[in-house]
């Protein structure tokens, strides 16, 4: 294949086409933060705590009952002076007057519905569906319904995207994201509204991988990272807006129309992205290829060299890619079995933490802000670190100081709230930066035939990790430390692990498996030829 990181160079590796399409591809991470923070609003229980059955039959014998003395004749009481939420005395064909003299003591379940507190919001599932009690269990489905999604968008668009193109993976991910958004929000019933959270998820999967693999392709060397990382901005971002409009608009159905509002202008623009040259280059579609070239030059008001657009005609024999491709090479086997541990163990801490928000002793609104605000700076810090130190090291200290951040956070004693809530976060931070670490180190270690393959059984397994926190969640009925302790140290093992991992800054994306292997790069090596005298050498042309 032709050395396509040179006719890059000349085309402008990154230039005013780059930076709208990386903006073009980058805008939508706004909506996927969204659906992944709705998922504290949508299914939290309107009020932090309380709701009871539904007891109005006294009302028929005692219409002037206030609210405290109906709940007094007509539920139990639990041992701290609390209302019981989930039962009721059983309703009786006597006078209020017998009621008050006897008393009720025959308890039931609830038999008519329940009553929800609605101080802190005005709707959600919760209230909607009546996901209390018995029913309680189906927040924790329709959460592992939603990662389930992910998974499963991320393990079909992957071989789509290889076989199809990014491009059209990209797109068709926007629409079916669309399509779910809305139905979502008109959900009759808790089944619907899993079904559309389904779809949602299977968007959000196959659009995060394919949209950062199609910038990444187009990018140059230098600035690769940007791809990965600034769409990890623009999510923060998504999340400080929907704190926002949850805070001023507490019905979960409005918030979700207004939250799929901007996708629909990404419905309108998604179709005139380009298609990735090296996938087309890759695919032995060589005429598409320079015309893909010739276009972002131009964009860039910059001249590629006949002689470099001859190289193109220069192929070799298409390389097929796939799953037996990628495990049949030691070396890239274990560079991949060692970031699928890593992508895994950082999802599960970091999924397990997000769903948490509301039990780290401060107010949620102002916690789930902390937490978007604290990624903005922190995903430009981690551009600058990619770059300034390499990717090897900065994947190994996030793991292993955020794991342990997270570690040393259930020490913390529980009127120490806000010092709970900063450990936390910033074991959140360094679990997303180490996601983005994850994100970049996917494209550069594997070939283009398949990079996708990779890209998407990779984060396949980090969406298995974030599937499984609701379930490790709910181990802190026998101790609420043990969901943190047990993602914090898969964490860390997961920082150390990175070590087998080679360093690939400053590295050309690898175009065959033999590239990959790191074989070019000796052979480069022994002409004495380095990639940046290539990239100086390209500039001046």
């Amino acid at each position: 294949m032709a050395d396509f990181g040179e006719i890059l160079l000349a085309a402008g590796d990154f230039g005013l086409f780059q930076k709208l399409l990386l903006f073009a591809l980058c805008f939508p991470n706004i909506m996927l933060s969204f659906h992944v923070t709705s998922l504290v609003f949508n299914q939290a229980s309107v009020s932090p705590s309380f709701h009871h059955c539904n007891t109005d039959w006294i009302l028929a014998v005692g219409p002037n009952l206030i609210k405290e003395e109906q709940l007094n004749l007509t539920v139990p009481q639990l041992q701290d002076g609390s209302f019981s939420m989930c039962e009721m005395f059983a309703p009786v064909d006597w006078s209020l007057e017998d009621i008050r003299l006897f008393g009720l003591n025959k308890t039931t379940g609830c038999m008519h519905g329940y009553v929800h507190d609605f101080s802190l919001f005005d709707s959600t599932i919760v209230s909607d569906f009546d996901l209390v009690c018995d029913q309680a269990f189906m927040l924790g489905v329709a959460q592992t319904v939603y990662l389930t999604g992910i998974l499963f968008g991320s393990l079909v668009f992957g071989p789509f995207s290889e076989s199809f193109g990014r491009q059209r993976a990209t797109q068709i991910s926007v629409v079916t994201m669309t399509i779910g958004t809305y139905a979502t929000g008109l959900s009759p019933n808790i089944y619907v509204y899993m079904a559309s959270q389904f779809i949602v998820g299977i968007s959000y999967g196959g659009f995060r991988i394919n949209s950062v693999i199609l910038a990444t392709e187009w990018i140059g060397m230098k600035k690769r990272a940007y791809a990965a990382c600034l769409g990890q901005v623009m999510a923060a971002l998504g999340q400080c807006i929907l704190v926002g409009i949850v805070y001023f608009i507490r019905d979960w159905r409005t918030a979700q129309f207004i939250m799929g509002a901007p996708i629909l202008l990404t419905c309108i623009y998604i179709w005139f992205i380009p298609e990735s040259a090296r996938w087309l280059l890759d695919r032995g579609r060589t005429e598409e290829c320079k015309k893909g070239v010739l276009k972002a030059a131009a964009i860039n008001k910059r001249t590629v060299p006949d002689a470099l657009l001859m190289k193109l005609r220069k192929e070799n024999a298409v390389e097929r890619g796939g799953i037996k491709s990628l495990l049949s090479s030691f070396v890239l086997r274990k560079y991949f079995l060692t970031l699928v541990f890593a992508w895994a163990a950082l999802n599960l801490a970091y999924t397990s933490l997000s769903l948490n928000v509301g039990k780290f002793g401060m107010d949620i609104f102002i916690t789930q802000l902390i937490f978007g605000l604290t990624e903005v700076p922190a995903h430009l810090i981690c551009l600058w670190l990619l770059e300034l130190v390499g990717r090897k090291p900065s994947l190994m200290s996030t793991l292993l100081v955020g794991g342990t951040m997270c570690l040393v956070s259930v020490f913390i004693p529980e009127d120490k709230a806000p010092a709970v809530v900063a450990l936390v976060t910033m074991g959140r931070v360094f679990m997303n930066w180490a996601g983005s670490i994850c994100n970049v180190y996917v494209q550069e270690l594997f070939p283009t035939s398949v990079r996708q393959t990779a890209t998407g059984l990779a984060s396949l397994a980090a969406r298995v990790g974030g599937m499984l926190s609701p379930l490790l969640n709910l181990l802190a009925t026998f101790h609420e430390i043990i969901p943190t302790v047990v993602s914090s140290i898969f964490s860390i093992s997961a920082g150390a692990l990175a070590f087998l991992l080679p360093e690939t800054r400053h590295i050309e994306l690898p175009g065959s498996m033999e590239e990959a292997e790191r074989k070019r790069n000796q052979k480069i090596a022994e002409n004495g030829f380095s990639m940046d005298q290539s990239y100086i050498k390209a500039t001046k042309m």
